[in-house]
């Protein structure tokens, strides 16, 4: 008798969970699934009249870029989520090349970093026990974004493509005061766009707007500040700048890029 009801009610529960659970919407939402990433226009060597390499940092605690960590789906979880299934490879910090592929071990250690903690125990002694910590969105307060602006002669067009995004974190001292911040890892975006070009993103005001992260990125629907330009010695702005100078000199190269398009398209 009593496996009769165990029976039962074991086939009850199934039932319970078997059905569909309501819908926390007005309406199903599959576009964004079935998305492509838009193809770029055929681009060959010879019409690259002019090229330069720009680094620029996203300051997520800006108000345009609070989309990125916004709880329900941050960009930074999308990332690590993607790479920890399979459908995203990374890269080391070590470089910005995309020359050393981080396996799925590496990255569990860039994720959870253990740390040793001293716990006191019934016997009023102090143990040391290991604590694993993992990096949450909320540590990752900037950016990094390299991308390749150039003059396409077939199209009469100066065009930008991202090459990859680092998320950084910053490393403080053993007082907790800030030191330096460090890239974790990179992202190869070409090869990324159709991971976020099925992430839906925020649009302030419209939460039915179908805008995802590729179109984000593409449209450039964020606020940057660039810190370096591809120069003979690797210096970045800071390390000829400093404060205003280094903002100034970085509007500069903004100008430059606009004044170099306009003189393609007077001759």
């Amino acid at each position: 008798m009593k496996n009769i009801l165990l029976l039962i009610f074991t086939l009850t529960l199934t039932n319970i969970h078997a059905q569909e659970l309501p819908l926390d919407d007005i309406t199903g939402r599959k576009v964004i699934q079935q998305k492509l990433p838009l193809v770029y226009p055929p681009l060959a060597e010879r019409d690259l009249m002019w090229e330069t390499r720009i680094w620029r940092v996203i300051d997520v605690r800006e108000k345009m870029n609070l989309p990125f960590v916004q709880p329900e789906r941050p960009f930074f979880e999308i990332v690590t989520e993607a790479a920890e299934s399979g459908e995203m490879q990374l890269y080391s910090a070590e470089t910005d090349d995309f020359s050393m592929p981080i396996s799925t071990e590496e990255l569990d250690g860039i994720l959870y970093q253990v740390d040793t903690v001293e716990v006191y125990t019934e016997a009023e002694k102090f143990d040391i026990v290991e604590v694993k910590n993992e990096i949450f969105y909320e540590d990752v307060k900037r950016f990094r974004v390299k991308e390749v602006w150039f003059f396409d002669s077939q199209a009469s067009v100066m065009r930008v493509r991202i090459l990859g995004i680092a998320p950084l974190i910053e490393v403080n001292d053993d007082f907790g005061n800030f030191k330096y911040e460090k890239p974790l890892f990179w992202v190869h975006y070409p090869s990324s766009r159709e991971v976020f070009a099925h992430e839906k993103a925020f649009v302030e005001g419209n939460r039915a707007a179908r805008t995802t992260w590729e179109d984000v990125m593409e449209k450039r629907q964020f606020a940057s500040v660039i810190y370096k330009e591809s120069d003979v010695l690797n210096r970045r702005l800071q390390d000829m700048y400093s404060g205003v100078d280094a903002l100034l000199e970085a509007d500069n190269i903004k100008q430059k890029i606009f004044n170099i398009e306009q003189d393609f398209w007077s001759r």
